[in-house]
């Protein structure tokens, strides 16, 4: 049988292949629909962009969905501090995400008006460029810490404003993941449609790439020089009971660094994130642009990993009060309940994984201008 300490960590892994999952399933169509009014220039290329979309980007969302739940469930005082904390942010994140988008994908081609088609072709715009921002945004400032506490009966106080989420270093997070979700997206579009669109893809791809590169670096070096890290000083019991006032915490310039000098086999999350994008960015512009497209997942892939390799064992750092920061150790549910929940995802996740395959292998290949005309007579077509 598991235990705690064992369940805890296997738990903080999913929570960092949910997160991955989310990142290179839901981030193409996020950077698909920010690259619609560079990449189609006309109506009908519009519609085979959309199209390239359409099939997936709600299967896609099950990721994002099983990553706010595991956090609910694994990780109850992290989903109570960061949904209270960052409400303005996330609920502009559901309008965008969750609620526009839909919208503009079931609504955009019920009219054959210009005005009514280009109005819809902003909102999927923004229904791209907005999340992909803010989840850039939202993992700035956990890295620089979220200013709450807990008082001595365990109750969240939050002590931040709005707009200080708008943190320098947190916009730049944002524009980096931007880019990265950008290049994504481009070179799924390379993968699914003809010239002059995949060309056009394959352009802004590579430019998105370049930049991703020089953002990603100057974050790194961002971390290093220009924000407080922080780390354990002791009273963590990684066999005990969540509570997250029983520890000690000190922050200091480049704290955040000190895992990569003790595990020396973490550098290869950094590594993956530049060595992904530098290949994408070289073999963009192949026959098959499907190995690009690989090299642009171990890119974001090496991303994540960077941030959550970075921060272990902190899941959400207090830049408030040191001691209220919560860790993999400390703010996890009971043991029972984890085990349960691992049972579970045992069970569903080779499911999804099973269907989401599936529907990929069925949809394959590349839209055509045809085959739009050809659904759009049967009303299937977006």
């Amino acid at each position: 049988m598991l235990d705690i300490e064992s369940l805890r960590l296997i738990w903080w892994l999913l929570l960092g292949v949910l997160l991955v999952g989310f990142a290179i399933t839901d981030g193409f169509d996020f950077g698909a629909a920010f690259l619609l009014p560079f990449v189609a220039k006309k109506e009908a290329e519009r519609r085979i962009v959309l199209n390239a979309v359409g099939p997936f980007w709600e299967g896609n969302q099950v990721w994002i969905v099983l990553g706010a739940g595991a956090i609910f469930a694994a990780w109850p005082p992290v989903y109570a501090v960061a949904f209270s904390g960052f409400y303005l942010l996330i609920l502009l994140l559901l309008l965008t995400m969750g609620i526009s988008r839909p919208v503009s994908f079931k609504y955009r081609s019920k009219l054959p008006n210009h005005f009514w088609r280009r109005f819809w072709d902003f909102v999927v715009f923004t229904g791209g460029l907005f999340p992909a921002v803010i989840f850039g945004i939202l993992i700035g400032n956990t890295l620089m810490g979220v200013p709450f506490y807990f008082d001595n009966n365990l109750m969240i106080h939050y002590a931040g404003t709005f707009f200080d989420l708008f943190h320098p270093f947190a916009l730049w997070c944002g524009l980096t993941s931007l880019m990265m979700l950008t290049m994504h997206g481009g070179l799924y579009l390379a993968i699914k449609t003809e010239n002059p669109i995949r060309d056009r893809a394959i352009y802004y791809s590579r430019m998105a790439a370049f930049l991703m590169i020089i953002c990603f670096a100057v974050g790194g070096v961002w971390i290093a020089k220009g924000i407080m890290g922080y780390e354990v000083a002791g009273g963590v019991d990684p066999y005990g009971y969540s509570n997250p006032l029983h520890k000690s915490v000190t922050s200091a310039t480049g704290a955040w660094l000190q895992n990569y000098s003790r595990y020396s086999l973490s550098l290869l999350a950094p590594l993956l994130a530049f060595i992904g994008a530098f290949s994408a960015m070289l073999t963009a512009r192949f026959r098959n642009s499907l190995f690009a497209f690989c090299c642009s997942s171990v890119s974001i892939l090496g991303v994540i990993a960077t941030v959550g390799v970075s921060m272990f064992p902190f899941i959400l750092p207090s830049s408030n009060n040191l001691t209220s920061s919560l860790l993999v150790w400390d703010s996890s549910s009971s043991e029972l309940t984890l085990l349960l929940m691992l049972f579970a995802v045992l069970i569903f996740m080779p499911m999804i994984l099973l269907y989401t395959s599936w529907a990929y292998y069925v949809l394959r290949g590349k839209v055509r201008q045809e085959d739009v005309e050809v659904q759009a007579k049967k009303q299937a077509a977006y």
